[in-house]
């Protein structure tokens, strides 16, 4: 018992570090955004290459183990 509570604050944790990353993120890009060093798109561009790149490596490195 006592093993799947300290999984369940665990968790819990890792959701709190989470929000606050995110948050962050968001928070340094509205004031990129807001002092005109970047554009909302770029980042949107960028986001959607990058996880494009990450799910390609992650297809390269199935078919190479397989």
């Amino acid at each position: 018992m006592k093993g799947s509570i300290d999984i369940l604050s665990q968790i819990s944790q890792l959701k709190e570090v989470d929000y606050k990353n995110t948050l962050m993120i968001t928070s340094l890009i509205e004031v990129l955004v807001d002092k005109g060093i970047i554009a909302r798109k770029e980042v949107f561009e960028k986001s959607i290459f990058l996880d494009r790149l990450i799910e390609s490596e992650a297809q390269r490195r199935i078919e190479k183990s397989t």
